[in-house]
């Protein structure tokens, strides 16, 4: 299975800066040891140009990212201090989106080591978000000529609020966010489908919520390729996640998605989303699980037709 890693991912961030950024590398080494990988399958992304940026993005946000010229506020709303590493690391992040999206489209499954960059806006950042994967890619694929309809199935614990907003009134791009209820962000943007959970929902409750939005979201969109946020907070000892999802449940939430995809001949593009546990071994397993059973079930999918 193709999988997009780029040493870029790794900010160096100020002392003290909770993010926990080492789950990327750990990640990597954690995927290059495993057969998830086939040889020459782990890539490096390249990064998303200006026109791709811009189908998501307005030009002058993209212009005060590119230039340094973001206000203080603005880059305390993204989280991360702005740096030229800062820039390239949001485009070969969603450059990375891109490439799993079209790996997918040829193989069935595919998946980016970073992405799943929902809290960014076409007019601005936040939440450690920059630039739109989701959309960027999504819309990519579709100007490509490859796809005409997409699902985003958002599984991240915090609302996909900035994917919402680009992809309002887009029919062709439907967007799907299982959430918690009263987790940031506090102010919701409305989804195609938006499912909230209570603090605490635990395993069955994440579970028997997700099946029938799996199930409505992929009937009403007809999708002829799906972004998957395999998001590592709803684990239960994330610091930021609120909800009380254990690993084997998130290992089901991704066997859920995955193979309900799979039965609609829907190819998949993993990506990893939030994780913010104390311990980064627990982030890594998650988002690892996820990497491992798409590299599982993927299979050929070189001439067929998406329709």
């Amino acid at each position: 299975m193709k999988v997009f890693y780029s040493d870029h991912f790794v900010l160096p961030l100020p002392e003290g800066h909770r993010f926990p950024m080492t789950k990327y590398s750990l990640l990597r080494e954690r995927v290059e040891a495993s057969s998830v990988c086939g040889p020459g399958e782990l890539r490096e992304p390249g990064a998303v140009t200006d026109e791709e940026i811009l189908r998501a993005h307005h030009r002058d946000y993209l212009g005060r990212v590119a230039s340094g010229a973001l206000t203080d506020k603005e880059v305390r709303r993204i989280g991360f201090p702005w740096s030229e590493r800062m820039v390239e690391r949001s485009r070969r992040a969603s450059g990375g989106t891109v490439g799993a999206c079209l790996a997918a489209l040829e193989d069935g499954f595919a998946a980016n080591l970073a992405g799943g960059t929902h809290h960014a806006f076409a007019h601005r950042g936040e939440g450690y978000c920059v630039f739109n994967d989701s959309a960027i890619a999504a819309r990519a694929a579709q100007a490509a000529g490859l796809v005409e309809r997409v699902l985003v199935v958002d599984t991240d614990v915090h609302q996909g609020n900035g994917t919402a907003a680009i992809l309002a009134g887009d029919p062709s791009v439907f967007t799907f966010s299982i959430h918690g209820e009263k987790n940031f962000p506090f102010h919701k943007e409305r989804s195609d489908l938006d499912v909230p959970l209570p603090d605490g929902a635990d395993d069955e409750a994440y579970l028997g919520a997700l099946r029938p939005g799996l199930e409505r979201a992929l009937q009403e969109s007809r999708p002829q390729l799906a972004i998957y946020l395999a998001g590592a907070d709803p684990f239960a000892d994330d610091r930021l996640g609120r909800l009380s999802v254990t690993k084997a449940g998130l290992a089901e939430r991704d066997r859920l998605v995955l193979e309900y995809c799979q039965e609609r001949d829907v190819p998949v593009a993993v990506t990893m989303a939030g994780g913010y546990s104390e311990n980064v071994g627990d982030i890594v397993d998650v988002h690892f699980a996820s990497i491992s059973r798409a590299a599982r079930m993927a299979r050929p999918q070189r001439g067929l037709t998406h329709g």
